[in-house]
């Protein structure tokens, strides 16, 4: 299929470098910018304030993982939404590595999918922990991803065994990951758009044409 380029869309290739210039008008469109802001604006947090979250702010970032999509709209997932201080340090433990800011978060999400319902499972709730992590940009919260599946505590064991003793989830489901939440405790700088690598953006096939 031919490659169409629109309207006043400058697609520019030199080498393996790629430069995008004149968007399109419904790029310009208000809630589009929202958008495009809300995705460079958006860091991973690993230090939050001692302020709690109120019930607006945890049921925008839950519908937001509700309302995320699915394939064939089975929807596997399941969230465990955990405020308790004492449990929040239990699963800052439960990994040898990259847990540790779960101690420090007034709320964390730990999410969950059943594999039976959905051979995609992973793909599932990974947009439904990315859904939270925008939604929690866009209300002004801080928020990280921290990877349970596949990672091990210090002695070797699955990491999803600590979190599913802790949390009593039952044996039919898997743990993908825990989104650790709060009022942002630092600044960081949006991303820096130098750094993005257009080269790994191939049109039509892989190869670079012959010349």
């Amino acid at each position: 299929m031919k490659l169409s380029i629109p309207s006043g869309f400058l697609f520019s290739v030199i080498g393996k470098s790629c430069i995008f210039a004149q968007c399109d008008n419904k790029y310009k469109d208000k809630e589009m910018e929202k958008f495009s802001e809300l995705i460079r604006i958006r860091r991973s947090m690993r230090k939050f304030t001692e302020e709690e979250l109120n019930q607006d702010e945890v049921v925008a970032l839950l519908r937001a993982a509700l309302i995320s999509p699915s394939s064939k709209g089975v929807r596997p997932w399941e969230f465990v939404v955990v405020d308790n201080k004492e449990l929040l340090q239990q699963l800052a433990h439960c990994k040898e590595h990259g847990a540790e800011l779960v101690e420090g978060a007034p709320l964390a999400v730990v999410v969950l999918a059943d594999p039976t319902q959905s051979d995609v499972w992973v793909e599932d709730a990974s947009v439904a922990t990315t859904m939270m992590l925008l939604q929690a940009e866009d209300l002004g919260l801080g928020a990280c991803w921290v990877q349970i599946r596949n990672r091990t505590m210090a002695d070797g064991k699955p990491a999803e065994e600590m979190v599913r003793a802790i949390l009593h989830i039952p044996a039919h489901l898997r743990v993908l990951s825990i989104v650790a939440v709060g009022h942002k405790g630092m600044e960081r700088k949006p991303f820096n758009e130098d750094r993005l690598q257009w080269e790994k953006v191939h049109i039509n096939t892989f190869d670079a044409p012959e010349e």
